[in-house]
């Protein structure tokens, strides 16, 4: 099974990028193939048309396009911008529909307070319904971002560790129950 993290945030002095490379990590020590989608790496212009419908596709779109469709399942990791997530993190949304479909999608937020992103993290829930996705039910809220991870990128905090742990394991069940129905599916009509 191969899971892309997708990270949506791009601002200079970020800190959810702390928490897509636990996450990256901590899939590769449960031998999970992983693929981190960093949009500051890979920026996407302002969406005018939607992948599948655009004439002159940048490189960019059609290579990020080809990763996301090459993953089993995905994590989303966005920062709460004003109580929502990212904006960088739905305008790379908005390119894509069937690179989604089926597939089992988590949600990771972080925030500099202390609720670590719940409002972002259920407003991307209902997004990933609407992507035709499966939201997993759990997520990962990183309160207080900034003081959660050390310069090694390890969690600071028991909270943390135990949150991560459950998450994942939560993911992970959802994701084979999943990917291993539409594999059963692709065989029968095969």
């Amino acid at each position: 099974m191969r899971i892309g993290i997708l990270l949506g945030s791009t601002r200079t002095g970020r800190q959810s990028h702390k928490v897509a490379q636990h996450l990256e990590r901590e899939l590769q020590k449960r031998g999970i193939a992983t693929d981190l989608i960093d949009l500051a790496e890979s920026p996407l212009p302002i969406l005018d048309e939607r992948a599948s419908r655009h004439p002159q596709l940048q490189a960019r779109v059609h290579g990020l396009s080809a990763r996301l469709r090459e993953a089993d399942g995905l994590v989303f990791v966005t920062p709460e911008y004003h109580g929502s997530f990212s904006g960088v993190l739905k305008n790379a949304l908005d390119y894509f529909w069937e690179e989604f479909g089926k597939k089992p999608i988590g949600v990771a937020a972080v925030s500099a307070g202390k609720l670590g992103g719940i409002n972002a993290s259920t407003q991307l829930q209902h997004v990933i319904l609407s992507l035709g996705a499966f939201p997993v039910p759990t997520k990962l809220l990183v309160p207080e971002v900034h003081n959660a991870f050390d310069e090694s990128l390890e969690a600071k905090g028991e909270h943390i560790v135990k949150s991560t742990e459950r998450f994942l394991d939560e993911y992970l069940w959802f994701a084979r129950a999943i990917v291993g129905a539409k594999r059963a599916a692709s065989e029968e009509a095969a």
